[in-house]
C-alpha cells in the first residue's frame, strides 16, 4: 500500500464500457481502457434466433455489462501499476432509463433458457421507443385525473422512461412481466452485481420513475388507473427505499473482486446517470452551470437555486431534489440525437468522392467535412433543418417527431448538409436554454463534455455563436468515467482517504480547460435571423398546426405490418 489513493469510474455508454483510474488527490487520470459491447445495440435480430424486432425496438445483453467488468477494470489496474489496496471506491454512470426484468435473485430474465427468445425478457436501452402507446395513454390517464406529478417533467412522461416501458411489458407479454420478479435500471442492476446487495438510486427514481423526495412515487391508485395489473407494481417489483447519490451501495463482493482485481469489500457507490454525474467534473457545483454531455444524444443538466417552489419548465426531462447534488434542484433537459445524425448522414448521404478524398488526406469523414463546412459563413448554404432524426426530447417531449431538412437545390453539397444538421442541433440547443431563462431557471454559464467537444471545434464555435454563449470545456476528455470515480471516492469516505461529499471531491478533482469558445457578433446576428425560421419550422410541424411526420410515420408502420 502507498501512499496515494485512487477511485475507479466506471461508465457505461450505448456501444461500449469504459473504466477510468483516477488520483481523487486531483483528478489525474492514471489509466483508461475501453471494452466494446459483444452485442453492440440489439435492434434488429434478436440474438441467438432468427426474430426480427419490429421498428422503435432497441435491446442490449447485460452480460456485455459484466465483461466490462470483467475485462475493463484488470486492465486498468494492470497498466497503471497500481496496489489494488490503495483504490479505496468504485463507482458507476449509466445510460438511462436502460431498464430489464430480473429474478428474485437478480438473473436476466433473457439469461434464463426458458425466456431468451423473447425479446421482452431483455434488456431495453434508453433508446427504446416501442413504448410510445404505453406513453401517450399514461400521460392522458395524469391530465385527465389531474396528478400534478406531470409538471415536474415539463408536461408529459416520454416513452423512453420506466413506466411505459414496464407497461409495453405487461400489455405485449404478460407472462414476462409475471415472470418478472425485480424489474431495474440497469445502472442499479450493475451496482447489484458488484455488491450482492440490491440497491436503487434517487437520480433514475426521479427522472425516470416520476419519483419525489417530498411525495414519492405516484399513488397505487394511479397505477390501477393505468391498468389494475400494474397497481402493487412499486412495491411487488421496484422498491421505495432509495439511496442519496455519493452514498454507499456496499462493499465489493468476492465475486466481483475475483472479476476486477479489486480488493473484496472495497466501497462501491449509489449508482448514477452518465450526464447527471457529469456536472461535478465542472469543479463546481454552483448554481446556473448547464453541462451539455454531447454524444451520439445530449443530455443538458444543471442545478438550480434552493426555492420553496420549483419553477416548472415546459418540456423539461425532469427536475429533481437531490437529482444531481444532494440537497440542491437539479434539472434534466436533452436533444434525442447528435452525434447519431452526423453519423446517419456519414453513412447514408456522401458522395463517392468525399470518401475517396478522405481516404486521400489519410482523415476521417467526420473531419473532411468538418474542413470544408468551416469554410462557409452562416446562412451561405441556403439550408435549414430541424434536429429530430430521433424524435425531440426537449423541449416537445415527442419521439413520433422525424427529422427536416428545408431549402436544399440541384446545386447543394454534402458540407452544405453537413453544417446545417450541426446548426439543427445548435437552434435545438437555444430553444432549450431560452424555455429554461423564461421560466425562471436562468443560464449564466455553458460547459461542454463528451465526445464531441473533443472531436469538432467546428461544432462547439457554431454553438456559441447560435446560443450567444462563451462555452467551456471540461479538462477531462472522460468525464462521466470522472464523475463516476469521484462518486466513488465520497463513497469511501474521509476515513479511508476520500471527500465528506461531492461538492469536496469537485473541487479537487474537477476543473475546466483554459481555452473557451466566443461568440463571434457577425455570425450571432445572422444566426439570430435563422434561429427565427428555425422556431418558425419548429411550432408549425412539432405543436400539432401539422402533424405530417406523425402520418407519415402511422403510414409506415401499416405498411411495414401488412408485409410481415
Amino acid at each position: 500500500m502507498s501512499g496515494r489513493r485512487y477511485a475507479i469510474g466506471v461508465d457505461f455508454g450505448t456501444e461500449s464500457g469504459r473504466a477510468l483510474l483516477v488520483d481523487i488527490s486531483d483528478g489525474a487520470e492514471i489509466a483508461a481502457a475501453v471494452h466494446a459491447y459483444a452485442h453492440g445495440v440489439i435492434d434488429e435480430v434478436l440474438p441467438g434466433t432468427s426474430m426480427r424486432l419490429e421498428p422503435d425496438w432497441a435491446l442490449q445483453h447485460p452480460d456485455d455489462y459484466l465483461e466490462v467488468f470483467r475485462r475493463a477494470i484488470p486492465a486498468v489496474l494492470k497498466a497503471s501499476g497500481v496496489d489494488p489496496a490503495d483504490v479505496i471506491g468504485l463507482g458507476i454512470d449509466f445510460t438511462a432509463c436502460t431498464m430489464l426484468p430480473t429474478a428474485a435473485d437478480g438473473t436476466p430474465l433473457c439469461m434464463l433458457p426458458e425466456w431468451r427468445d423473447h425479446p421482452h425478457a431483455w434488456v431495453k436501452l434508453w433508446k427504446h421507443h416501442a413504448a410510445q402507446p404505453e406513453a401517450n395513454r399514461l400521460n392522458q390517464i395524469a391530465a385527465e385525473q389531474g396528478y400534478t406529478f406531470l409538471n415536474r417533467y415539463g408536461g408529459k412522461i416520454s416513452s423512453e422512461w420506466f413506466f411505459p416501458k414496464a407497461w409495453q411489458i405487461l400489455n405485449e407479454a404478460p407472462e414476462v412481466y409475471a415472470a418478472a420478479d425485480r424489474l431495474i435500471e440497469a445502472a442499479d442492476w450493475v451496482v447489484w452485481q458488484l455488491t450482492g446487495i440490491e440497491s436503487r438510486n434517487e437520480c433514475t427514481a426521479g427522472y425516470k420513475a416520476m419519483w419525489s423526495k417530498h411525495e414519492g412515487f405516484p399513488p397505487d391508485a394511479f397505477f390501477r388507473a393505468l391498468d389494475p395489473r400494474l397497481e402493487q407494481i412499486v412495491d411487488t417489483k421496484m422498491s421505495r427505499t432509495l439511496l442519496p447519490l455519493g452514498a454507499r451501495a456496499g462493499g465489493l463482493s468476492q465475486q466481483a473482486a475475483g472479476w476486477t482485481g479489486l480488493l473484496p469489500g472495497t466501497a462501491v457507490a449509489v449508482a448514477n446517470v452518465d450526464a447527471h454525474v457529469t456536472l461535478p467534473v465542472t469543479g463546481s457545483i454552483a448554481p446556473g452551470t448547464m453541462v451539455m454531455i454531447m454524444g451520439t444524444s445530449t443530455c443538458d443538466v444543471l442545478i438550480g437555486e434552493r426555492q420553496a417552489t420549483l419553477p416548472e419548465v415546459p418540456g423539461m426531462c425532469g427536475v429533481v431534489e437531490g437529482g444531481i447534488v444532494p440537497g440542491m434542484p437539479g434539472y434534466e433537459a436533452g436533444q434525442s440525437a447528435v452525434g447519431d445524425i452526423f453519423a446517419w448522414f456519414i453513412e447514408n448521404g456522401v458522395p463517392a468522392e468525399y470518401h475517396q478524398a478522405a481516404r486521400e488526406l489519410n482523415v476521417s469523414l467526420h473531419a473532411l467535412l468538418e474542413a470544408e463546412a468551416a469554410r462557409l459563413k452562416p446562412g451561405e448554404s441556403g439550408l435549414l433543418a430541424l434536429d429530430w432524426w430521433n424524435g425531440n426530447r426537449s423541449t416537445l417531449v415527442d419521439v413520433e417527431l422525424g427529422g427536416l431538412l428545408v431549402g436544399m437545390t440541384l446545386a447543394t453539397t454534402a458540407p452544405e448538409i453537413y453544417r446545417a444538421l450541426i446548426e439543427a442541433t445548435a437552434f435545438g440547443k437555444r430553444e432549450i436554454i431560452e424555455t429554461l431563462n423564461t421560466a425562471g431557471v436562468p443560464i449564466r454559464r455553458l460547459v461542454a463534455a463528451g465526445g464531441l467537444p473533443e472531436r469538432n471545434r467546428l461544432l462547439m464555435q457554431i454553438y456559441a455563436d447560435v446560443t450567444n454563449h462563451e462555452i467551456s470545456i471540461v479538462r477531462s476528455g472522460q468525464a462521466p468515467a470522472v464523475g463516476a470515480a469521484m462518486h466513488g471516492a465520497v463513497a469511501a469516505g474521509v476515513a479511508a482517504g476520500g471527500y465528506p461529499d461531492i461538492a469536496a471531491a469537485a473541487s479537487h478533482m474537477g476543473g475546466l480547460r483554459p481555452e473557451t469558445y466566443r461568440p463571434i457578433p457577425a455570425n450571432v446576428a445572422v444566426y439570430n435571423r435563422l434561429y427565427a425560421e428555425y422556431k418558425t419550422l419548429y411550432d408549425y410541424f412539432g405543436r400539432g398546426e401539422n402533424d405530417v411526420m406523425k402520418r407519415l410515420r402511422s403510414l409506415r408502420h401499416e405498411q411495414l405490418a401488412a408485409s410481415s
